[in-house]
């Protein structure tokens, strides 16, 4: 049934974009009809220039100059039959917007060109940054979601990796505070530093020094001017294998959220841990909470673009309540669907960035086969 949907929206929007471009062709023919059959004195001829000045916005430069020297023919043949409308002005006024639209849509062309590379090299720093995780480890299946802010934008400070280690399957999930280009890099850093460290230190809490370490020497690196925003919440989780359990260590990230049996578990931790480069302000504290993961169990992990989407009254989305109708689906319909209604929620925008790692622990008989 969603297929058929997005079939039926992408032909109507295929004939949408098809009627934009045709409005040049349109325009013209319109303007010649009303020329061509209203008295002289409304001279509607003179809008005629409209027509490639429209066009420059959407056509190539040659297409734009062929619907002008269309748009100088007609206004000659107009001439014919009404000889005082001050051809040799519109003639001239056609061929000037003609050229100056040519100009435009070279220009235009040009930028289109600079923004695909610049969306070409976005998306290649996406894939390093977010590379896409493996949809299943040892006994663990994994699906993750990110959605950007911003239509345009490829990358952002929301990060999250995947483990798999001597320890157990490692998963982080973070989010820098501050924007752009700084924010991508603290994101980076962090990230590689999860990847590199994950599979050597023994324990969360010393592999939460290790990302502690990387985001302030990240952070002395860059201008002084945008030293305060580089800090960041994280959450790191460690499986065991064999799973029965999982440990989680929040660094003032948003709490995980547990389905089990149907039953909803939000998981505050017992003590606050220090986000990442606020050790120097806030101490060096850090605290891992151990909560049951049997099989079949699902958690939920994200960052708070999630809950703090608001709907057109400005309440906030309502993450548990949703869980608690959504929570036993799998992991990739889970994340589907949350896609899905925090677009509805947030009435087709989102206000920040969102990731979300949907984790299953796999029932027996699933390891067996």
């Amino acid at each position: 049934m969603r297929s058929g949907q997005h079939r039926r929206h992408h032909r109507r929007y295929g004939g949408q974009r098809q009627i934009v471009l045709l409005s040049p062709v349109l325009v013209t023919l319109l303007i010649t009809g009303l020329a061509a059959s209203t008295p002289r004195e409304i001279a509607f001829s003179r809008l005629l220039p409209a027509a490639p000045a429209l066009a420059a916005a959407m056509w190539p430069v040659l297409p734009t100059v062929l619907l002008g020297a269309f748009c100088l023919l007609v206004m000659v043949g107009v001439s014919f039959f009404h000889s005082d409308l001050g051809t040799p002005y519109t003639a001239a006024a056609i061929a000037a917007v003609t050229l100056a639209a040519a100009y435009a849509s070279h220009l235009r062309l040009r930028r289109e060109e600079m923004l695909f590379q610049v969306r070409l090299v976005a998306d290649a720093a996406q894939t390093v940054l977010l590379r896409p995780l493996p949809r299943r480890i040892q006994d663990v299946d994994i699906e993750s979601l990110y959605l950007a802010a911003q239509e345009q934008a490829r990358i952002g400070g929301d990060f999250y990796e995947a483990a798999d280690t001597p320890y157990g399957v490692r998963l982080l999930i973070g989010d820098v505070r501050g924007k752009g280009l700084s924010a991508v890099g603290a994101a980076a850093a962090v990230t590689n530093c999860f990847r590199e460290n994950a599979y050597d230190q023994p324990d969360l809490t010393g592999l939460i020094r290790r990302l502690q370490i990387t985001m302030t020497r990240y952070s002395v690196a860059i201008p002084a001017d945008d030293q305060p925003e580089h800090f960041a919440t994280a959450l790191i989780a460690e499986i065991p294998h064999g799973g029965g359990h999982v440990k989680i260590l929040n660094c003032g990230h948003p709490p995980p959220v547990f389905v089990r049996d149907g039953r909803i578990q939000v998981l505050e931790p017992a003590q606050a841990s220090t986000p990442l480069n606020l050790a120097a302000l806030l101490g060096d504290h850090y605290h891992v909470d151990t909560v049951a993961f049997a099989p079949g169990d699902q958690m939920l992990v994200y960052t708070d673009g999630v809950t703090e989407t608001r709907d057109r009254t400005g309440e906030f989305f309502p993450l548990p309540d949703w869980m608690r109708r959504h929570g036993s689906a799998p992991p990739r319909e889970l994340l589907d669907q949350l896609h899905t209604d925090l677009l509805r929620y947030g009435g087709g925008r989102l206000d920040d960035d969102i990731a979300a790692l949907a984790v299953r622990s796999r029932h027996t008989w699933m390891q067996e086969l």
